[in-house]
């Protein structure tokens, strides 16, 4: 049995600003095309398929042409809700949709469902959590208490009452975890304070291969049958170094699995470049890779740059963020010594230009310094 794993399509995202929807389409394409050469069983979607539980019309468009292309190919789908997603709207005509396997499960009701498909070494059960939470589930598993996302998993795959003799997969979106496996996070994720969504990977230990979403970073949860493929997208620049791809997974006679991957190549890369600006600017520089990338530019110059954003994207039109790393940004504002004492004994006046010159590593101008007078007088007039 050979499937295609993916997850966090992010259907409709923007980042910094800028659509990233042709990025999605060129993903779906690239996912097709594999479709006809490596001829998979099935392609399991594990979750966040929209941005929003609310997508636009244009995401919904885009996810609607990718389903239909992959009902063309024979190929059946299985897929999940995640956290990102309105289950309710996933689950719309499921039980339709099924009949030209289309496997859809948005909500959960206390059972999980199994969806059950045949090779030449018997049948493989699919089995489909889609993410829920502890108040989502509360009173489903009678007087079991559901005080935690791990409890809420923990109930629900104890009610399903899995025979792991057989070859069973489970396709889940929640936050797994390992002792002695630090995960790899992106600023693109949803992040709970104090890691309150984890769940412990022993849970699932005994599936012959758990397909994860929720992490955006391909990775392993200790074992490399419990995988989170990772998101087919850049969302982030904590992601710029990654190599985004589809899991490619073959389960043969009990006990058996292989599992590859197969790369994505996207329209623009995001990376970062670092430097003074002239150079960052020169042909010899801005030639090395492609101009339109989306890019965050990190510029070291010591001296003031007007309008660097304009600058800069004259040659890089995509640029998504600018940050400065120089002496002044690397000033320690913690290492000020004055007391209390001696900042309460100075005007406004005298404690901006403390701040401007801690900050700035300089002076004010004559003339900055005389905006600062009139604004401060403007303020203390009204």
């Amino acid at each position: 049995m050979k499937f295609f794993h993916i997850s966090d399509l992010h259907i409709g995202k923007t980042v910094n600003g800028f659509t990233m929807i042709e990025e999605q389409k060129h993903v779906f394409a690239q996912i097709r095309e594999y479709i006809k050469t490596e001829f998979p069983d099935a392609v399991v979607i594990a979750g966040d398929v929209y941005d929003r539980s609310i997508p636009s019309i244009e995401a919904v468009r885009v996810f609607d042409d990718f389903i239909t292309d992959l009902a063309q190919l024979d190929t059946a789908v299985i897929l999940i809700s995640g956290n990102h997603d309105s289950p309710e709207r996933l689950n719309y005509a499921s039980r339709l949709l099924s009949s030209h396997r289309l496997f859809f499960c948005g909500t959960f009701d206390g059972i999980i469902r199994k969806i059950s498909l045949s090779d030449e070494y018997g049948e493989v059960n699919f089995w489909l959590l889609p993410f829920i939470k502890p108040a989502s589930v509360y009173g489903m598993f009678g007087d079991k208490t559901v005080e935690n996302h791990e409890d809420a998993v923990a109930a629900a795959l104890e009610a399903a009452e899995i025979d792991y003799t057989a070859r069973n997969v489970l396709v889940s979106h929640q936050y797994y975890t390992k002792p002695g496996v630090t995960a790899i996070r992106s600023e693109s994720e949803l992040k709970p304070v104090g890691d309150l969504d984890a769940v412990d990977a022993g849970l699932v230990e005994r599936f012959d291969y758990a397909a994860l979403g929720h992490l955006h970073g391909q990775q392993s949860v200790g074992s490399k049958h419990i995988r989170y493929c990772g998101s087919p997208i850049k969302y982030s620049f904590s992601e710029w170094q990654q190599k985004k791809s589809i899991t490619v997974v073959e389960l043969g006679e009990k006990g058996t699995l292989a599992v590859d991957s197969l790369p994505i190549v996207p329209i623009h890369d995001m990376r970062e470049i670092r430097g003074e600006i002239e150079t960052l600017m020169s042909t010899e520089k801005s030639s090395s890779a492609d101009k339109e990338d989306y890019l965050r530019v990190v510029l070291t110059d010591e001296t003031e740059i007007i309008d660097p954003m304009g600058k800069l994207r004259s040659v890089y039109p995509n640029i998504m963020s600018i940050g400065f790393e120089n002496s002044r940004s690397h000033i320690d504002l913690g290492a000020i010594s004055a007391s209390t004492e001696t900042v309460e004994t100075l005007s406004p006046y005298e404690l901006f230009g403390e701040f401007f010159l801690n900050t700035q590593g300089s002076v004010m101008s004559a003339e900055q310094a005389e905006i600062v007078r009139t604004l401060l007088e403007t303020e203390d007039e009204e």
